[in-house]
């Protein structure tokens, strides 16, 4: 009885050892799936930081060339600034300095209006409803200063009826007048009237009805009535 026990014992051994070709353990199976996990996870980590890499190369490369385009905008400005100033500084070489006689004169020759401090009398003033032009009135102001300095003092401007370009002036002195015409420039016209007046005096005559100094390059003058001498120059 004894032995037939023991073997049915080893017969049990022998069955339990001997295990299916195509069965795997547990423990083993369950590392095999673990190492493929693993392997799994290793690849997707790889991945996302390969991801991760180029995504922050962009960045960094991206930051760079906005930096580069924020220097040369700098760089541009600040070389057409001082392009601008070397330009403003080679143009104030050149320009011709303004000294404190040249504003003095460009400030009574073209700044300050001339105004006649004289007697003015439209003989036309019925018509022109006694409205005289300020273009007329600008021209008596020149022609008084600039017979004042000759040495002139003239009393009376007349614009006789009729006209609209002619002005006789009347001088502290002298019989006469002298016409003047508003498109011929003051200082010459002055300049004639103290020629002509100064021909009479030396012709030994101050006496005249007028003088006419309306046209270029020519005068005329006119004796008084009673008087037959008739010099021209």
């Amino acid at each position: 009885m004894v032995g037939i026990k023991k073997r049915k014992k080893d017969n049990s051994k022998s069955e339990e050892t001997q295990a299916p070709p195509s069965t795997i353990p547990p423990k083993l199976a369950r590392r095999k799936a673990n190492r493929k996990s693993t392997m799994k996870l290793g690849r997707t980590i790889r991945g996302e930081r390969e991801r991760l890499e180029t995504a922050s190369e962009r960045i960094a490369v991206h930051k760079k060339n906005k930096r580069q385009k924020t220097l040369r905008i700098a760089a541009t400005i600040v070389g057409l600034t001082i392009a601008i100033v070397v330009i403003v500084w080679f143009i104030s070489l050149f320009m011709p300095k303004d000294t404190e006689t040249d504003n003095s004169v460009t400030t009574i020759t073209v700044s300050v209006p001339y105004t006649p401090t004289i007697e003015v009398v439209d003989e036309d003033a019925s018509a022109t409803g006694g409205n005289i032009t300020s273009r007329m009135k600008e021209y008596i102001g020149q022609a008084e200063a600039d017979l004042r300095e000759l040495g002139y003092t003239p009393t009376k401007a007349v614009i006789p009826a009729g006209t609209i370009r002619e002005v006789h002036f009347y001088l502290d002195g002298f019989t006469g007048y002298i016409k003047m015409n508003i498109d011929r420039g003051t200082g010459v016209s002055a300049e004639d009237t103290d020629r002509m007046i100064r021909y009479l005096k030396a012709a030994g005559t101050m006496d005249f009805t007028y003088i006419d100094v309306r046209i270029d390059g020519k005068a005329y003058w006119k004796p008084l009535p009673e008087t037959e001498e008739t010099p021209e120059e």
